[in-house]
């Protein structure tokens, strides 16, 4: 028996369960927020439980034992309720009703609790919000401050925008008509590419103007020096001038190398070959050195080194620069220097202009002036081209005679050079684009180098 009460109490705890569950709101001790209770409903459902089982009941009569006495009492019980039907008729359908009333009971009961519980939600989430309110109240008083800010600067820009919009609407008043300003605007707009082409126009004929100067300068400057030239020539004694006709000392020859052999920033760029030849040597003799092109590349790498030239103009130019150059004929420069004096000898496009039978005692004279080791390197046109004889050769007037590579390397064995090497330089094709349509083999067999360098040590 105490079984079967241990499992109805556990039955009726877990209908509590569902019911409480399918009703949410209440804790479980039965309040709401604040501890405010809320009626509890299981007495009201056990007792509308209780009223509908006796409600169900009516009309049904106890069982007893099975038999012919039972079968009579349940005969006679069933005819006494059917006799007794019209009386008892209004109370069951009283009691029906009652237990109705009740059922609605509790269904109201039941919403009235979930609205609560949605109330006291509700306050929750207010009470919540409440710190928001707070730190709203709190920065009240500076957003009001910088509201107040941003309304007198709006008020300011509004005022300067109304002043700008009555001198807008002042100027466009002052406009005839429409007509009028799209006239304004073609007009400038003429008037702006007309400027411009007068500028352009201008520019051209300044830039045109300047080259005319430029060269009537140049004109005037060398004409200057050509008469300053033959007034040096009549002071130093005009008996021992050549004839008229057999000498080119006036030309220009400072002209005359910045025409036909390039700028000097040209032929410096072409010169780091020799430099690294010469990168140990000292007391180098630049022969015919011109400009000063081969002396500046020395004193720029370290390498202690003079030159020699017979033309007045190519010297004081040197000497502008602050290069060691003397004016000197190579044979009686080379003749009055110690045996063994000199750490190299460079000659750079000058062999060709001497005379054919002279290169050899040229040669043996410089090789008798070299310290045992030194090194003399020449620079000359490349007869083996083809190409020097119709472009570069005969430019110079006074050039003598090309000099072939096989011919000048004999020399220099025969003076007792070693070491022999040749370098060809500037190929033909890069200043006579033309030459690379012909046949590769040929090209370079009669077209290649346009110049060419041969180093000898001396033993």
């Amino acid at each position: 028996m105490d079984a079967k009460a241990e499992e109805l109490t556990v039955i009726i705890q877990e209908i509590r369960d569902r019911v409480r569950a399918r009703h949410p709101g209440p804790q479980s001790d039965g309040t709401i927020l604040g501890g405010v209770p809320l009626p509890d409903l299981l007495p009201l459902l056990h007792a509308r439980d209780a009223a509908e089982g006796k409600v169900a009941s009516i009309g049904t009569v106890n069982p007893r034992a099975p038999g012919l006495m039972n079968s009579i009492a349940q005969s006679l019980k069933r005819l006494v309720a059917r006799t007794l039907d019209w009386h008892v008729r209004e109370q069951v359908e009283f009691n029906r009703a009652v237990v109705n009333c009740v059922q609605a009971t509790l269904d109201a009961l039941s919403e009235s609790n979930r609205a609560m519980s949605l109330l006291a939600g509700r306050i929750e989430e207010c009470r919540a919000g409440a710190e928001d309110v707070k730190d709203l109240r709190s920065h009240w008083v500076q957003w009001r401050e910088q509201w107040e800010r941003d309304l007198a600067k709006a008020q300011i820009l509004y005022l300067r925008t109304l002043s700008d919009l009555q001198g807008a609407w002042q100027h466009r008043v002052t406009l005839q008509d429409e007509t009028h300003r799209e006239q304004m605007k073609s007009l400038h707009a003429d008037f702006t590419v007309a400027l411009e082409r007068a500028g352009q126009e201008i520019q051209r004929k300044l830039w045109l103007d300047l080259e005319r100067v430029k060269a009537e300068y140049e004109t005037i400057i060398h004409a200057e020096l050509r008469l300053l030239r033959q007034k040096s020539s009549l002071l130093k004694g005009g008996a021992q001038t050549a004839p008229a006709g057999e000498s080119l000392s006036d030309l220009d020859w400072l002209k005359f190398g910045e025409k036909f052999r390039g700028s000097e920033e040209y032929v410096r760029r072409h010169l780091g070959l020799y430099v690294q030849r010469f990168a140990s040597a000292s007391d180098v003799l630049d022969i015919g050195c011109g400009r000063g092109e081969m002396l500046e590349e020395f004193r720029a790498a370290g390498i202690a080194a003079s030159g020699i030239d017979l033309n007045d103009d190519c010297v004081a130019w040197c000497h502008h620069k602050d290069l060691k150059v003397e004016k000197a004929d190579l044979f009686q420069y080379l003749d009055a220097q110690p045996d063994n004096s000199l750490g190299g000898v460079i000659c750079l496009q000058v062999v060709e202009h001497l005379p054919p039978l002279r290169l050899p005692e040229f040669i043996s004279l410089v090789k008798s002036k070299l310290k045992p080791g030194a090194i003399l390197a020449m620079e000359t046109p490349n007869p083996e081209c083809l190409a020097i004889f119709a472009t570069h050769f005969y430019l110079d007037p006074t050039h003598a005679k090309p000099i072939p590579p096989a011919l000048l390397s004999f020399y220099l064995e025969e003076a007792g050079f070693g070491r022999l090497e040749v370098v060809r330089l500037e190929p033909a094709v890069e200043s006579i684009p033309s030459v690379a349509s012909l046949p590769p083999d040929f090209r370079d067999k009669f077209f290649g180098a346009l110049d060419y360098a041969i180093f000898g040590q001396k033993l």
